[in-house]
């Protein structure tokens, strides 16, 4: 019993956050009116109501969209998504894909351009090929392998150069020691030469 009242009130305030309006947009009947509040990809709506009719994004500073943010929305009449600096890299191919899966009665803003990179720029997203897409993708990761293997280099070179220095030292700690007890047999004889003749001396005598 206890378990249903809980699926109950689940639903229930599932379902009234599925018709909320989304902070911070505006929202009259079907239409949702995102548009002109300086939202970013990371704080734009993680949802809107599943009925809506029509979309505002526009003229935000969206540079993706995150993946499935429209898939639910399937009453959309309209989206307008222009004057956004979109990125077309790899984080454009959800929004890019969204667009060609759309049929021809939904009515979209013409102007969704890519803002960079550079080799992009002015390019309507759903007209690129997944092909320019991926050239401009730039993987961390890639970048996190280079350092790594630069590290792993200089690591190398410095081992190489300490075992260089620890050869030598060796080497010349070596010949100080010959050199050391060459002097000490050295004296030792001597020490020894000098014992002889004293002793011869003193027979003599």
């Amino acid at each position: 019993m206890k378990g249903l009242l809980l699926l109950c009130l689940l639903l229930l305030f599932g379902g009234q956050r599925s018709l909320a309006c989304p902070h911070p947009c505006s929202c009259h009947g079907n239409r949702v009116d995102c548009s002109s509040k300086s939202l970013t990809s990371s704080s734009l709506p993680t949802s809107f109501p599943a009925g809506t009719t029509e979309l505002h994004l526009n003229n935000n500073l969206l540079s993706t969209l995150p993946n499935g943010l429209l898939d639910d929305l399937t009453s959309l009449h309209s989206v307008s998504l222009h004057g956004n600096p979109w990125v077309c890299d790899c984080g454009v191919l959800y929004l890019r894909a969204w667009l060609l899966r759309q049929p021809t009665s939904l009515l979209v803003h013409p102007h969704v351009n890519c803002s960079s990179p550079h080799n992009l720029r002015g390019r309507l997203v759903a007209y690129l090929t997944e092909e320019e897409v991926l050239n401009s993708c730039h993987y961390w990761y890639c970048d996190l392998a280079l350092v790594s293997q630069v590290c792993l280099f200089v690591f190398v070179v410095v081992q190489a150069a300490l075992l260089v220095a620890l050869i030598v030292f060796l080497k010349r700690f070596e010949r100080l020691s010959k050199e050391a007890k060459r002097t000490t047999e050295e004296s030792f004889t001597v020490r020894e030469g000098l014992r002889e003749n004293e002793y011869t001396a003193l027979t003599d005598k």
